[in-house]
């Protein structure tokens, strides 16, 4: 049997991030101010962001060195193992080969430190002492808690309601690091006040939550912003996943036919396929399939709109070219916190709009069935967010065994599932639902999008 698990020497570690706006066939639409609605200059995100960063946003090009000082803290988790699932390979009765790159060995359990360390750098270099942020699942929050108390920053966590009530232990791990975490919307802001005069039970939204952790920072000279997903910088600097995962499928002389990830803003799964789809770009490898999953409860690709909205709830962030349900989408409570954002990335929104990504839409108690399976056979208990991933990747193991195809499938995994087991619990013992946001609510959202 060839190997299961393929290791990478921390001298092998990449040292620069793969910046994808080099090789775009067409560039991205620009980001719009959110007040003169015309685009945005490096100087107008100097209110929220560190110039380091500001310049990463802009930046064209195709590889940005990491600091030694975040690859330093890099090695303390980094390299990730990509494994081949056997177990699942055999349980299917598929002639598919499955790799998953596993990214839930960091100290937060999740890709996100790979974006939290050099956020806390960036904005530590220029002198910031203070960080808001919002969080849906307690993912983000967590791993920026661990960057920022390992640079000596100050951050504050609005939390979505539903996940905060949810998901008490991700709160208790922020607070570990040392961080200040809220539900939200909070009365510690003018966005929260006013949502929770209109709506007292209000289970919050990862827009609100960017409102609050936007409005906290600009009202603050000490205080930058921070985004976990969607943004430029943030999606550049998971690359080093995807990056690593081309040295480790040479090591099993593998090339995927499919990658498939989830998203909720996308950088996961962005971190994973950039350093991939350059070769579908150039023409090296044309049938290369990428596959997004989000969930049907909040479908931005499969069912939202390509056009300019906000980033976030109340319209003080930037406006940007992407998928959105429209800024004013309240998800339902499901369990997969991470993926209940009204929009997606804009690099992402522009790949598939160009057609080179696809997108698909699933319900939460298939997603829950395929990583039951995936622990009852790999081991692992997966968060609820790359759970999705697990349940396309059955559904084409299955398409392999019936066409006899023996397809090689790249999982973006993004982290394990121990702060999730009340989810699995609701899985286990037959009270999850299914949830389809109604098509009325979204026109309804959608109707107060920015003109632009």
């Amino acid at each position: 049997m060839e190997r299961a698990m393929y290791f990478l020497d921390q001298k092998d570690m990449p040292t620069h991030w793969y910046n994808i706006q080099a090789d775009l066939p067409e560039p991205l639409p620009p980001p719009l101010h959110p007040g003169t609605k015309q685009p945005l200059g490096p100087d107008d995100l100097t209110p929220l962001f560190p110039m380091g960063l500001i310049m990463q946003e802009v930046s064209t090009e195709r590889w940005i060195e990491i600091p030694e000082e975040v690859q330093d803290v890099y090695r303390t988790y980094r390299p990730t193992v990509l494994h081949r699932a056997y177990r699942l390979e055999k349980a299917l009765d598929t002639p598919a080969k499955i790799f998953y790159k596993y990214e839930g060995t960091s100290q937060a359990g999740s890709h996100k430190p790979n974006t939290a360390i050099a956020q806390a750098y960036y904005n530590k270099q220029e002198g910031i002492k203070r960080m808001t942020t919002e969080t849906g699942a307690g993912q983000w929050g967590s791993a920026l808690a661990m960057g920022c108390v390992l640079f000596g920053v100050e951050l504050k966590v609005y939390m979505v309601r539903i996940s905060y009530d949810q998901k008490p232990y991700r709160r208790i791990l922020m607070e570990t690091w040392g961080a200040n975490c809220v539900p939200s919307p909070s009365p510690d802001t003018k966005a929260g006040r006013d949502m929770l005069e209109k709506w007292p039970d209000c289970p919050g939204s990862l827009g609100l939550a960017i409102s609050e952790a936007v409005e906290d920072a600009v009202t603050r000279d000490d205080t930058h912003y921070s985004l976990g997903s969607v943004l430029n910088h943030v999606l550049l600097h998971q690359t080093i996943v995807g990056e690593e995962t081309r040295k480790q499928m040479e090591m099993a002389d593998a090339y995927p036919d499919i990658i498939i990830g989830c998203i909720g803003g996308g950088s996961n799964f962005a971190g994973q396929f950039l350093p991939w789809i350059r070769d579908k770009i150039n023409g090296e490898k044309p049938d290369l399939r990428i596959i997004a999953v989000e969930p049907e409860s909040c479908p931005s690709v499969t069912r939202g709109l390509y056009a300019y909205d906000f980033g976030d709830a109340v319209g003080m962030a930037p406006i940007v070219k992407m998928y959105t349900l429209g800024h004013g989408f309240i998800p339902p409570p499901i369990h997969a916190g991470g993926l209940r954002y009204h929009g997606m990335a804009p690099i992402i929104c522009h790949l598939h709009r160009l057609g080179l990504i696809e997108a698909v839409a699933v319900h939460q108690t298939a997603v829950f069935e395929a990583g039951v399976r995936f622990a009852r056979t790999e081991g692992i208990v997966t968060g609820p967010e790359p759970c999705h991933d697990l349940k396309v990747t059955i559904d084409e193991a299955l398409k392999c065994k019936e066409s006899g195809e023996a397809k090689t499938i790249l999982i973006a995994h993004s982290g394990h599932g121990h702060f999730d087991l009340a989810a699995y619990d609701a899985y286990l013992s037959g009270k999850l639902e299914d949830y389809a946001y109604p098509e009325e609510e979204v026109k309804k959202a959608q109707a107060a999008m920015p003109k632009v």
